[in-house]
């Protein structure tokens, strides 16, 4: 076999992971070198299958890594016509060194998503005019901030996304090269470690079912993790056999 032939045979079985989470995909509109993240954060929210959501690189944004915003002139009509963007800093910045925004591992790249996705699920049980006054309680008042990022966090745990929120957490809390400001302003508005782990615990002794959801939950993320993980394989096969057999094989394909 050529190298052509198997560079596209390991890029087909780099993208099944993907293509299995299609489904989620509808009204999305995603960056590649985030795409098997995105869709595996919006696979614990089937309530925004539907939704029209624009996930976006945005050099300009400033203080969060990402944010949720709901696109204004789409909140004048029917809810069910509302448009969302997700902006994302390309750039993760770690003291003073940069550091592109999908090479941070998976597990929290994927929390990071679905708690953003839950400002979404906050946005979306809200009309126009609580929207407004979200909007200016957000600009105003930490104490709002802290509110809405601990609500964002609480639905993110609510869909079966604490692991992932918890490894979202630990990565910016326990990172040595992250301003301490910043980790300080974390611990403050959102949930905490202990925070998550509480709330999933009495979330599965308050409602029987969810003793099953939650297993189901841990189950799906395991699954997911291993696909993930059999994906990064592929792309690390990618490399080693570039490297070793690139200029030993036949690139023209015959």
């Amino acid at each position: 076999m050529t190298l052509l032939g198997v560079l596209v045979s390991l890029f087909l079985g780099s993208v099944d992971v993907a293509e299995g989470l299609s489904e989620y995909a509808i009204n999305k509109d995603i960056p590649e070198r985030i795409r098997t993240q995105t869709l595996t954060a919006l696979s614990h929210y089937p309530q925004l299958r539907d939704t029209e959501i624009q996930f976006g690189f945005n050099k300009r944004l400033k203080g969060p890594i990402m944010a949720a915003r709901p696109v204004v002139c789409k909140l004048f009509g029917a809810p069910e016509k509302r448009v969302y963007r997700i902006l994302i800093n390309p750039l993760f910045k770690l003291g003073h060194l940069e550091e592109p925004i999908d090479h941070i591992p998976d597990s929290v790249m994927i929390g990071w998503i679905g708690h953003e996705l839950g400002h979404i699920m906050d946005y979306e049980g809200r009309n126009f005019w609580q929207m407004i006054r979200f909007g200016i309680g957000y600009w105003l008042s930490p104490r709002y901030i802290r509110r809405a990022e601990r609500t964002a966090d609480t639905y993110a745990v609510e869909h079966g996304m604490g692991d992932y929120l918890l490894a979202h957490k630990s990565f910016v809390l326990n990172h040595a090269d992250l301003p301490e400001a910043y980790k300080q302003r974390i611990a403050r508005l959102y949930l905490s470690p202990d925070d998550i782990v509480e709330l999933v615990e009495e979330l599965s002794v308050s409602d029987p079912d969810k003793q099953e959801e939650t297993l189901e939950a841990e189950e799906k993320r395991q699954r997911e993790s291993a696909a993930l993980g059999n994906a990064q394989r592929t792309e690390n096969e990618k490399i080693d056999f570039v490297r070793t057999y690139g200029t030993h094989l036949d690139l023209s394909g015959q």
